[in-house]
Order: structure tokens, then sequence, then C-alpha cells
């Protein structure tokens, strides 16, 4: 198995996600942060003033895979995330030792 996150634009969860559930994939978890990277931040002006954000607000999207849906995970984050500009975000994949369905203590494929 593998673990898949990927940092991504916040406007691009809903492709994402309709890609994934597209290929039959039904399971992922998101959460908000904040990062920045080659983006630099950006400048916000509130009440008239202008202030720099070093950290550019993001989501990061985890997905559990079978090793042979994983190529095909990454495929469909890569088309439904890409904007072809600075900011579109990173994919990261870690091996996954195990996995357990706590409800019916299935582990492994049969668990995701």
């Amino acid at each position: 198995m593998k673990k898949i996150e990927a940092i991504v634009r916040h406007h691009k969860v809903e492709e994402i996600k309709a890609a994934l559930v597209a290929m039959g994939l039904y399971g992922m978890t998101i959460t908000e942060v904040r990062g920045f990277g080659r983006q630099k931040g950006q400048s916000e002006t509130y009440r008239g003033a202008e202030y720099k954000v070093d950290f550019v607000p993001k989501v990061k999207i985890e997905i559990a895979a079978t090793e042979a849906n994983a190529q095909k995970v990454i495929d469909a984050i890569l088309s439904a995330a890409s904007t072809g500009k600075i900011g579109d975000g990173k994919i990261f994949v870690t091996a996954l030792a195990d996995g357990i369905r706590i409800r019916t203590r299935e582990t492994g494929d049969s668990a995701l």
C-alpha cells in the first residue's frame, strides 16, 4: 500500500475529488494547511495597509491506495490540480506498512 499526500490549491479540491470518484476511489482526508515555497507568499491589503502573507493557504489531501491504484491516483491528482503556474503544489508518496479498518478489523488492501 501507498500513502499519497498532495498539497494543492483550495479551488482544485473539488476537481480532484471528482477525478478520484470517477475512478472508483471514495476515501480521502483533507486538512487546511499553510506553507511557502517558490511561490514566496503574497501581499494583502487590510484597512488600507499592505502587508505580506508569508504562509500561503493550501489544502493537504491524504489518500491510502493499493499498489495497483497508486499511480492512477497520482495521475488523477496531477491532471486535476495542474494550472501550469508556480504554487500548484506537491505530491509525496510513502510506503504504508499496514491499514486496519476499526469496525471489521480487516487489514491491508481490504481495509481500504
